[in-house]
């Protein structure tokens, strides 16, 4: 009956995971799956979140379906978190926000909502962008495009292509953005950047759909939202994706959110009734337990004291590990492809390493990254990055053949 099924590839950044489990080698580094790690290479359980998980758990709570849009106060918190208290859109009750299943669960969301109602779009996506981000919208029916956004020379933004890409679009195009954080790259758009394209946006009638995986892991939770909210006060047409994976360590739970912004209270309604539809035919509901924690932890002052502060100590130990590999590498590689690694911001900086130099870091010194050259920061430790430094160093020093 299955003859005809074709076998799957499979997902290149669970499937390096899978070969890191499988080597038997005990000084192996694994760089590869966007995972925060805290100094002692574990996953870190975060104190905020512990305290509030217990105080749920003490309730015994009972746990029956949630309502499709998800928990009311999550969904609440949600959008004063990623829009901010003082939203003018907030106020005006103009934000359609509904809780999902992660990060992913809100793009295909979103997705399939735009494509019932624009069906003759593309989508554009920088190139290079998140892996699952073309999965996830060809899956929809949607044709996906790229738009320039990496500078491989400089390691840096190609921000004139970019902007000149945007501004020949077909009105209705949806453009892929990310927030903050770029996955892969690490490269971001200045403020003034991002001030420069949106009256483009706006002027060319394009849906932006924004991805935020990592706010607080760039500068600092109001600055890694500013281009959310910069794109919602100009009046731009725009769809957020937001995870809560990241910033609160809490990756099998799978919280999420989409929030789409409207241009009165009554559009808002609808649009999120066609939400509730939508998720309707994917999951019904969602979760419970990870969204109850993160509604607790926002909700109350003492709580969100200690997780803002907590989360600023991940985002500066990413930033010591960045300096640390910088320092490493000072008298093997110089300019952009040592600044890099102080430049790029978040989880991942683009290395500049060929496919070839990657499988040398793997196969010789048992350092794992995505062929692309996508390193996770957050996976170093005081312990691996002076290896990993001194791998690199020689992957730089010695071409394929004289491995």
């Amino acid at each position: 009956m299955f003859d005809n099924v074709t076998a799957y590839a499979g997902d290149p950044i669970l499937s390096l995971n899978e070969d890191f489990q499988r080597d038997p080698r005990s000084d192996k580094v694994n760089l590869s799956i966007g995972i925060y790690f805290d100094d002692a290479g574990r996953l870190p359980v975060m104190a905020a979140v512990d305290e509030a998980e217990r105080e749920l758990v003490a309730q015994r709570r009972t746990r029956p379906y949630l309502p499709m849009a998800g928990i009311a106060d999550y969904r609440a918190a949600v959008q004063e978190l990623v829009f901010g208290a003082d939203s003018a859109a907030l106020r005006e009750a103009r934000i359609a926000t509904l809780q999902t299943i992660g990060g992913s669960g809100a793009l295909k969301v979103g997705s399939d909502f735009l494509k019932r109602y624009f069906p003759d779009s593309q989508v554009w996506i920088s190139d290079p962008s998140w892996e699952n981000h073309r999965v996830v919208f060809e899956g929809s029916g949607f044709q996906v495009n790229t738009y320039p956004y990496y500078d491989g020379a400089t390691g840096g933004l190609r921000f004139e292509d970019m902007l000149k890409t945007v501004e020949g679009l077909p009105a209705e195009s949806i453009v892929l953005l990310h927030a903050c954080c770029h996955n892969p790259t690490g490269v971001d758009l200045s403020q003034a950047q991002w001030e420069a394209i949106l009256p483009v946006l706006r002027a060319r009638r394009l849906i932006a759909f924004v991805d935020m995986a990592y706010q607080g892991f760039g500068s600092d939770l109001e600055q890694d939202a500013f281009a959310v909210r910069a794109l919602t006060d100009a009046g731009v047409t725009c769809l957020v994706a937001n995870s809560f994976s990241k910033n609160f360590s809490l990756y099998g739970e799978r919280c999420g959110a989409l929030s789409v912004v409207c241009r009165s209270s009554e559009e808002a309604t609808r649009v999120l009734g066609q939400l509730t539809c939508t998720v309707r035919a994917n999951y019904s509901n969602p979760p419970t337990h990870g969204a109850r924690i993160i509604a607790r932890v926002l909700g109350d002052a003492a709580l969100r004291s200690n997780w803002t502060a907590e989360l600023a100590a991940m985002r500066g130990r990413i930033q010591v590990m960045r300096q640390a590999v910088h320092s490493g590498l000072e008298g093997h590689v110089a300019g952009r492809a040592l600044s890099r690694y102080l430049d790029q911001r978040g989880m991942f900086t683009y290395t500049g390493l060929s496919p070839d130099q990657v499988d040398c870091l793997r196969e010789v010194h048992g350092v794992y990254l995505l062929r692309s050259g996508r390193m996770c920061v957050a996976g170093l430790n005081q312990r691996n990055v002076g290896v990993v430094a001194a791998a690199i160093a020689s992957v730089l020093k010695h071409t394929p053949a004289n491995w």
